[in-house]
């Protein structure tokens, strides 16, 4: 996502732009998706919100990050 919102060829299958406003806009929509088909599971949905947090932070941070799984463990501890 990060390459996609830098790069000028960036671009949906529609041809828009992935931007960082795109991007903001989208996580919510596919979060309550991915929600919705895992609670119907019985599964809990408690940590997809901060999952989402970090995915669009990394997404749309000035640099990405060298290794993808530093800002999880931050995270985590």
């Amino acid at each position: 996502m990060w390459q996609w919102v830098v790069s000028p060829k960036g671009k949906l299958d529609d041809g828009r732009k992935v931007t960082a406003e795109l991007v903001r806009a989208l996580i919510p929509e596919e979060l309550s998706k991915v929600k919705a088909t895992v609670a119907a599971g019985g599964e809990q949905t408690a940590t997809y919100d901060q999952a989402a947090t970090i995915f669009e932070q990394m997404s749309l941070a000035e640099n990405f990050p060298e290794f993808l799984t530093l800002p999880l463990y931050e995270k985590m501890a």
